[in-house]
């Protein structure tokens, strides 16, 4: 893993074509702002997990996560 220490208003750029830019940062809770080309996708964690869970389920014609793990 890379650690990366930012002020408000900087950036990174991750693989040429992706910027993550420090737009706020108010006590313990920081702001991003990407910008990236139409055809990535870009996902909270949980929101991808969450996606990723229903499709095994979808896949496995499970009726829940719970029995694609037992």
């Amino acid at each position: 893993m890379l650690y990366l220490s930012r002020k408000l208003g900087e950036s990174v750029i991750i693989n040429g074509n992706i910027e993550v830019i420090i737009e706020e940062v108010r006590g313990k809770t920081v702001k991003l702002g990407f910008v990236f080309p139409e055809h990535v996708n870009v996902l909270r964690k949980e929101v991808f997990e969450r996606i990723e869970g229903e499709n095994k389920v979808a896949v496995h014609g499970l009726k829940t996560l719970k029995e694609l793990n037992s």
